[in-house]
């Protein structure tokens, strides 16, 4: 019998805004001008350990919101997310680093919060710094960098400090074509044990039909379609066509 590594259930998450309106009229209905986007309505599903899942749907379907919430980044307003015991990380443009620390810095940060210990982690630096590869950047503050040194950076850590379950948002198809194959060839290292769990959100459907056992078909905050690639991908493919 397989050990489930994630299980959702009934998740939903509810984002607060105000609505527009003129600075002056904002100040006096501050309070009663809050309009709600319910970004995932009631999403329930189990990943078995070892199994890669892909994310796909249109931008606005709360596949990031998703991944947000299983990493522990966001509360679920109702429903549950057990890991059954594992550690999580999230590898995403923009989550994760202290922007006024260096990047070695931001290493020892990520590798404490993964639940490394300082020791651990010295061992291990100076694979992450070569497989990173943004030479002196790296003891300078990650506010100065690219966005392609950002995600060289954040790909180095989550995959040289393991975890067992690996959360990825659109990170592959980011930086130059040199470290798209790199990273793609580790990620593909990485997978192939059947002890890590794996959640990728990609629009890249050729790379979630190669990598992925499943795909989990999300719009506009609700399950499509959960199964195997060829078949929902082929079935998104028709409906956005069909849609355009």
């Amino acid at each position: 019998m397989k050990n489930i590594a994630i299980s959702v259930k009934n998740l939903h998450i509810t984002y607060k805004g105000l609505k527009k309106t003129s600075i002056r009229a904002s100040w006096k209905y501050m309070f009663n001008k809050r309009e709600k986007f319910e970004a995932l309505k009631g999403v329930s599903f189990e990943l078995e350990e070892g199994k890669i899942l892909g994310v796909i749907g249109k931008n606005g379907s709360g596949k990031s919101t998703l991944l947000k919430a299983i990493a522990r980044i966001f509360s679920p307003d109702k429903g549950s997310i057990n890991l059954h015991g594992h550690k999580v990380s999230l590898l995403s443009i923009g989550v994760g680093f202290n922007k006024k620390l260096t990047g070695r810095e931001n290493i020892f940060l990520s590798g404490l919060l993964l639940g490394y210990t300082e020791e651990q982690i010295q061992k291990k630096v100076k694979e992450i710094i070569e497989f990173a590869d943004i030479g002196n950047f790296i003891d300078k503050p990650v506010k100065t960098y690219s966005s392609g040194m950002y995600s060289k950076l954040a790909f180095a850590i989550t995959a040289i400090l393991e975890t067992d379950i690996t959360l990825i948002d659109e990170v592959l198809s980011v930086g130059d074509a040199k470290f798209k194959e790199k990273s793609y060839n580790k990620m593909k290292e990485l997978i192939s044990s059947d002890k890590r769990t794996v959640i990728i959100v990609s629009h890249s459907l050729s790379t979630i039909k190669e990598l992925c056992d499943e795909v989990l078909w999300l719009h506009e905050g609700k399950i499509m379609k959960i199964g195997k690639p060829e078949e929902i991908i082929k079935e998104y493919e028709m409906f956005m066509h069909d849609t355009k």
